[in-house]
């Protein structure tokens, strides 16, 4: 028999999935890019604004997270509304934990008890740890009479936390501790991505995101939703020396009425310029390389409704 060394001894090596959910607006995108440490998820004031799964990932020397960064369960009024639920009641059946955002600047509302009242339901529970986001933005009085509403919340609903986190995304308050946290409450298991990846997602989809989070801002409430992106090609200048590369990107952006067109290109193009400006300069964070982005908008009447235009573009 060959007795083990304590020289031999490994710290357990955990990994998992974890994904955040709550209201639309709730701080899951930027608690999901301030983990990662790495924007991958855009965030916007406007609500809707993730409108699909984005995973990323953390690597640590005691273990791999990964998060997946889901839509806001809300009340559908489309067909891609419908989509976006079921992607989310998807999620939550596959991953280890579930970190439910309820925002320290809103009451916990009927909205906040009919998610965490779907989790409670799921056949195979994951565990679920609240995360108070949003603490910079009331006093201290104000956290401490949340944290005892997310208390009665439980009780009302008959869940145990696994823990309950106060914290900030944009502050960097308490981030090692929600990182420690569900790290901590994942299964022992390999690691699933090359240390350094940050996400799975593909560039495309990343620039995609990009300029529709450019888009969003300071339009009217009814277009955000009415907003999608779709990456036509990206191609190298061929006439470019290989020590100073240059992407030609085209992309199109898709709204559902002409009027909606016009607010997107705005007078004499001012509007869409803005957004290319924005867009680009993200773009070239995100690849380090210099981009040209080429743009123009098109109207798919009603494609939110739509199976088909939704299948194109890619809901």
């Amino acid at each position: 028999m060959t007795l083990r060394s304590a020289t031999m001894t490994e710290t357990t090596y955990r990994s998992g999935f974890a994904c955040f959910v709550g209201r639309p607006n709730a701080g899951k995108s930027t608690l999901t890019n301030a983990l990662v440490g790495q924007k991958i998820a855009i965030a916007s004031s406007k609500p809707q604004t993730t409108r699909h799964a984005v995973r990323g990932i953390v690597t640590r020397e005691d273990g791999q997270l990964v998060l997946i960064d889901t839509p806001g369960l809300h009340r559908p009024r489309t067909l891609l509304g419908e989509r976006l639920n079921d992607l989310v009641r998807e999620t939550w059946a596959e991953v280890d934990v579930v970190g439910v955002c309820l925002p320290c600047d809103q009451r916990i509302g009927p909205g906040d008890r009919y998610i965490v009242s779907q989790i409670a339901e799921l056949r195979n529970k994951p565990k679920i740890v609240v995360l108070a986001t949003k603490t910079d933005l009331v006093s201290k009085a104000r956290v401490l009479s949340h944290l005892v509403d997310v208390g009665k919340l439980g009780e009302e609903l008959g869940i145990e936390w696994a823990d309950v986190i106060p914290c900030s995304a944009t502050e960097d308050d308490q981030l090692d501790v929600v990182a420690d946290v569900l790290m901590g409450l994942l299964p022992e298991g390999p690691m699933y991505y090359p240390d350094g990846e940050i996400t799975d997602e593909p560039e495309e989809t990343l620039i995609a995101e990009l300029i529709r989070e450019a888009a969003l801002e300071g339009v009217r409430d009814e277009l955000p939703h009415s907003i999608a992106v779709m990456i036509d090609e990206i191609i190298p200048r061929a006439d470019r020396p290989e020590d100073k590369p240059l992407l030609d990107v085209f992309a199109t952006l898709v709204v559902e009425r002409d009027s909606q067109k016009g607010i997107v290109i705005g007078h004499r193009g001012s509007r869409l310029k803005e957004i290319g400006t924005e867009a680009r300069q993200q773009i070239n964070r995100l690849l380090g390389t210099p981009v040209h982005l080429s743009l123009h908008v098109k109207v798919l009447k009603e494609w939110q409704r739509d199976s088909k235009h939704l299948n194109r573009l890619g809901f």
